[in-house]
């Protein structure tokens, strides 16, 4: 015998089975009586209608039919309810004396007594979402108020029209492995996020004084709210220690896997050179972030070490600064639409060799008209371009590849010489790589970059935070802005390596590209950030990619990572804003990171679990995090460098995160943001990767 929960759902979706498979398919109807209409109307008002009155009806009658046939297209592309799933969740909901069940679904169907709405736009759907089994609403839907109670409330996972799983208060009901018939009740499940507030580094010390150390339970501690201004000079290990307190002059190539301190040492460098000379403390000093969030985070964190008037800047925004002082002339718009190949080619180490060898070639004034005619001429220099990539011996393009990229610069260089010579309908931009680029060949052609003063551009001290994410032609022409000393500091990890196309494959490779062979790397070897299960998580999702030279050792042990599997996204997102919503209940100022493989999938859950109502809930689009407690939904590409007390990976399936080198680091990167605990969720089968590192793992 069946529980009566499960006997209830049975009815329920048998009841919803025959109705999608006997009711007549739905089509809308035809729509050439409304084109025959509308094509009636245009000649008629192509003829010309000398009476206003009758000009004005024809053009009213002209809008009601566009209106009618964009609403009857638009039925046509709605989305259907998918008879072998067609719903994730049912509610019971009591009002008046009187019930009505109410499913939720991808798509609404309202007929035959059924009702199933589609969870993203129903809004009747927020009492889902928003209330538990018992509790009573009052919700104004659709204009009217509704209340009642929630009678029932459950979740239920069915596949190719079979019920497998019901989740409800009363307890979990799955369907026997040996027999489809029977039913089996497994009790309630501890799914919870907890135990992990104010567990990441980025944090204050508590308002009662007491310090922490890597590595140290916080709980019952006192926490601040601001986790942007972290006391780190008390978390400072001997291995550290040493790195940053290195000679003042040349190289500290610094490598670690995440959570090791590469930015903790990068900064208290600067701080220790600062205090043995002053003039580390100034704009001659710069601190180069790959991102805007990890520019946020070290502009605070750098005052809190003394040190005031570092520049922190990311890359792109000081190449295009620079760049636009020394050649106003250019475009400054952005191009968005690059192909990917012209990006690979624009970012390829080989551009240093090609660059240098045209101006070598070519004789020429050291001015900006020079420069930029050098610029464009390689890029339309087919045959400099192959003879260059062909020393190399690596085949990063195939000749056809390089023929379309050299074609496609050469249309838009076109394009920007008559946007120049006034064409003002050019339509001229330049690619972000484009700033590198003309830099470089700056050096080249007209020596030294000059800084706004119009001196020679000079750094007392260069410090490159995630370098592994920046093209050996970027290094180099920072390198040719360090003074005598050639002071620089260079923090990376190549495991964390997002972006292949930059040429950064190792860090022999790297330092022979810059031609400077032979310089050291420190390796730290201690990962304080996350718990030895999410460490060893991420490391079993690298694989072979895992750099061999960089041991990991973990300094703490947390809850398990866990791995959960969805029929439906919105069955996902009710799960996750009940937990979310608990959690925020209990740790008020746990900091949580909801991370997605894509922007669309962002703006999806942020919605869904708005819905939900989880509090301090926040969409970051333009890596804007707010370094405080709360819910930030993002993609993973926009974390670098972060971390946060608990992380979220959802959509974890093989189309996002297939089983190469950009699926396994980019799924390696989102889970070291965690410091305490990590979820990973999927809709449908979870990635392959994943699937074995949590096997692996657990």
């Amino acid at each position: 015998m069946s529980d009566p929960i499960v006997s209830e759902e049975l009815e329920l979706l048998e009841r919803v089975s025959t109705v999608l498979e006997r009711g007549p398919a739905l089509t809308p109807p035809s729509e050439s009586a409304i084109v025959e209409e509308l094509e009636r109307i245009r000649e008629q008002l192509l003829r010309g209608v000398p009476d206003e009155f009758e000009r004005s009806a024809l053009n009213t009658r002209w809008n009601v039919q566009s209106a009618l046939l964009n609403q009857l297209r638009s039925s046509r592309n709605a989305p259907r309810v998918d008879p072998a799933s067609p719903y994730f969740g049912h509610i019971r909901l009591r009002e008046g004396g009187r019930e009505r069940d109410l499913c939720l679904g991808k798509a609404t169907f309202l007929d035959h007594g059924l009702r199933i709405v589609d969870w993203r736009h129903a809004p009747i759907a927020r009492l889902y979402y928003r209330y538990r089994q018992g509790e009573e609403y009052e919700e104004e839907i659709s204009g009217r108020t509704v209340v009642g109670e929630v009678a029932a409330r459950r979740t239920v996972s069915i596949r190719e029209s079979v019920l497998e799983r019901v989740d409800a208060p009363e307890g979990i009901f799955v369907v026997d492995d040996g027999n489809p018939e029977l039913w089996k009740r497994i009790g309630a499940e501890a799914r919870r996020l907890a135990g992990g507030e104010g567990a990441a580094l980025r944090f204050h010390r508590g308002e009662d004084g007491a310090e922490r150390r890597l590595g140290t339970d916080l709980l019952g501690t006192r926490r601040r709210a601001d986790k942007r201004l972290p006391d780190i000079a008390g978390l400072i290990d001997p291995e550290q220690f040493g790195l940053i307190t290195r000679p003042h002059s040349g190289f500290a190539a610094i490598r670690g896997a995440a959570g090791s301190g590469k930015t903790t040492v990068a900064l208290h460098r600067i701080a220790y050179l600062a205090y043995e000379d002053p003039r580390i403390d100034t704009p001659e000093t710069l601190f180069l972030v790959f991102s805007a969030a990890l520019r946020q985070y070290v502009s605070h964190v750098l005052p809190a070490l003394g040190v005031e008037r570092v520049q922190v800047a990311t890359y792109q925004d000081w190449a295009a600064r620079l760049r636009r002082q020394l050649l106003p002339r250019l475009p400054n718009r952005v191009r968005e639409d690059t192909p990917a190949e012209v990006v690979r080619l624009k970012l390829h180490p080989a551009l240093l060799t090609a660059l240098a060898r045209h101006v070598e070639r070519t004789p020429g004034k050291a001015d900006a008209d020079q420069v930029i005619d050098d610029w464009a001429s390689v890029l339309g220099d087919e045959a400099l371009l192959s003879e260059v990539l062909s020393e190399r011996g690596a085949a990063d393009f195939t000749p056809r590849e390089l023929a379309r990229a050299v074609a496609w610069c050469r249309e838009r260089n076109g394009e920007l010489r008559a946007w120049i010579e006034g064409d003002a309908d050019a339509q001229a931009e330049l690619d972000a790589e484009d700033d590198s680029l003309l830099l470089r060949t700056w050096q080249l052609r007209a020596g030294a970059l000059p800084a706004t003063d119009g001196r020679t551009l000079r750094y007392r001290h260069v410090a490159i935070d995630e370098v592994q994410d920046f093209s050996p032609l970027e290094v180099r022409i920072l390198l040719d802005c360090l003074d005598e000393r050639q002071s620089l500091t260079l923090a990376g990890d190549t495991q964390q390596h997002l972006f292949e196309h930059t040429g950064f494959s190792s860090w022999r490779d790297f330092f022979h590209e810059l031609g400077v062979p032979g310089t050291e790397v420190e390796t730290l070897q201690v990962s304080y950030r996350s718990s030895r299960e999410i460490t060893e998580f991420a490391l079993a999702v690298l694989g072979d990619l895992r750099d061999v030279e960089t041991p990991v050792v973990t300094t703490r042990s947390g809850p398990a990572v866990e791995l959960f599997e969805f029929t439906d996204t919105g069955a996902c997102v009710a799960f996750l804003a009940e937990a979310l919503v608990e959690l925020a209940s209990e740790e008020p100022l746990a900091s949580v990171a909801v991370l997605t493989p894509s922007r669309t999938a962002s703006e999806l859950y942020h919605a869904g679990l708005d819905n939900g109502e989880v509090p301090r809930l926040r969409l970051v689009t333009q890596q804007d995090f707010s370094f405080a407690p709360g819910v930030e939904v993002s993609e993973i590409e926009q974390v670098k460098g972060l971390e946060f007390d608990y992380v979220i990976l959802v959509e974890v399936d093989d189309a996002s995160f297939g089983d190469d080198a950009g699926g396994r680091r980019r799924l390696h990167v989102g889970a070291t943001r965690a410091v305490h605990q990590l979820w990973l969720t999927s809709i449908g089968r979870p990635a392959a990767i994943a699937r074995r590192a949590a096997e692996r793992e657990g």
